[in-house]
């Protein structure tokens, strides 16, 4: 079953698959994860063996602009699925995470931070028999909002090629190598791993930009621009897989490694969901950038108007 709320992206992958694998059983639905009736009837229905959790808003600069949406579906919508996971007893839930949510400096990657913790915490309750799964890396080639398929839509309409910094970096992998890793750590997981992928070298994206305008014919800055435009609410100049604490285990997969991070007791995570929940509903976002530094202490808000709570004293969040 695949699950989705983009109708047209989701039909698009209904056809695809379809042409591909025409003897495949398939089941395409249109649901929101942050819709708990919804899936729960889904689970009871179908009685999944592995769930993979990929729905999440990822796009730093809009999530800055609209925190609340991010909390509803990044950090609800995990809770729906890997309560749900664990209530209806699946095998494995897989969640697929992000090198942003590691020292956050945006509500992104805080929320999917926050959405690991709250993963992690499930697997040592009692009576869990689902193995509680989570991935993390960075940008993924030909994925939803690549910065390839936009620099090509540039590049063809004759420039300028616009990049936030001169120095900006970024881990790259193919939609193969992920997908391949991502399928590795699942069936390796005993439950309550994070794991974490060996992205390469991190890539200029300055030195991408040049080589698709050299690949299309051009010459920078000559025939096709470059421009700077500063980097974005939330952004930062390179992305980490590791937490300054964290340290990292050896699998028998040379690309793959397990991340020792802090974790939470489900019963703290669970109060401060909540809270949070509802200040999301009332579209408080101040009141959900603070709560969420509560739960991820490290997030630091870089070039975005939510800096000015890093520099209160005391985050004072009521119950």
């Amino acid at each position: 079953m695949i699950i989705d709320q983009a109708e047209s992206p989701l039909y698009e992958l209904k056809l695809e698959l379809l042409e591909r694998f025409p003897n495949q059983n398939f089941k395409f639905v249109l649901a929101d994860i942050s819709n708990n009736n919804r899936l729960e009837k889904l689970f009871e229905d179908y009685r999944f063996s592995i769930v993979y959790h990929a729905a999440a808003y990822k796009h730093v600069p809009l999530i800055e602009d609209n925190p609340h949406a991010a909390i509803l579906v990044n950090i609800k919508g995990t809770k729906n699925l890997a309560l749900l996971s664990r209530q209806y007893k699946v095998n494995h839930f897989v969640m697929i995470s992000t090198d942003k949510a590691v020292n956050p400096t945006n509500v992104m990657g805080a929320s999917k931070r926050a959405a690991e913790l709250f993963v992690q915490s499930l697997q040592n309750l009692p009576d869990t028999n689902t193995k509680f799964i989570t991935t993390r890396f960075g940008n993924v080639l030909g994925s939803n909002g690549s910065v390839i398929p936009h620099f090509r839509r540039q590049i063809e309409k004759g420039g300028p090629v616009t990049i936030t910094h001169p120095e900006i970096i970024r881990y790259f992998m193919t939609i193969s190598e992920a997908c391949e890793l991502v399928l590795q750590a699942g069936s390796m997981g005993r439950g309550g791993e994070i794991y974490v992928f060996d992205m390469g070298k991190p890539v200029k994206i300055l030195d991408l930009a040049k080589k698709m305008i050299k690949l299309s014919g051009y010459t920078p800055d000559v025939d096709i621009k470059i421009d700077f435009v500063g980097l974005r609410p939330g952004e930062k100049l390179y992305e980490e897989l590791l937490t300054d604490n964290s340290t990292t285990i050896p699998t028998f997969h040379e690309k793959i490694m397990i991340s020792r991070d802090e974790v939470m007791e489900f019963e703290e995570i669970e109060i401060l969901f909540e809270q949070i929940v509802r200040a999301a509903q009332q579209k408080d976002s101040f009141h959900v950038v603070k709560i969420l530094k509560i739960i991820v202490p490290e997030f630091l808000s870089n070039n975005s108007e939510f800096e000015i709570l890093d520099k209160t004293p005391e985050l004072q969040v009521s119950q």
